[in-house]
């Protein structure tokens, strides 16, 4: 019998990193949300401009690897309630954000 699986495969998204990764060459930017049930995590550049976006998990855990730098967590959330979380990515460390929407 042939398992078929959906979606594209993302990792599962848990507080602890990956053991595989390497996180001394990369910006870490991960999170806990809070109070949103469903909820997406958007990640938006210096300027704004949309990057990435991510559904955050049962477990409200998110998870983006970017470049040093500058950037904006958008929680967006059921009913229409968003918040952003401005963050600052380091290379070789994990920003770690608890949002509370």
């Amino acid at each position: 019998m042939t398992t078929i699986q959906q979606g594209c495969a993302a990792p599962e998204q848990t507080v602890a990193l990956p053991a595989n990764i390497d996180y001394s060459k990369q910006a870490v930017i991960q999170g806990v949300v809070t109070g949103a049930g469903t909820a997406y995590a958007r990640l938006l550049d210096h300027s704004g401009e949309f990057t990435g976006e991510v559904v955050v998990s049962d477990d409200g855990i998110f998870r983006f690897f970017a470049a040093p730098g500058s950037w904006t967590v958008r929680i967006i959330a059921g009913g229409g309630r968003t918040k952003d979380v401005a963050v600052e990515a380091k290379l070789g460390e994990v920003a770690q954000l608890a949002v509370a929407v």
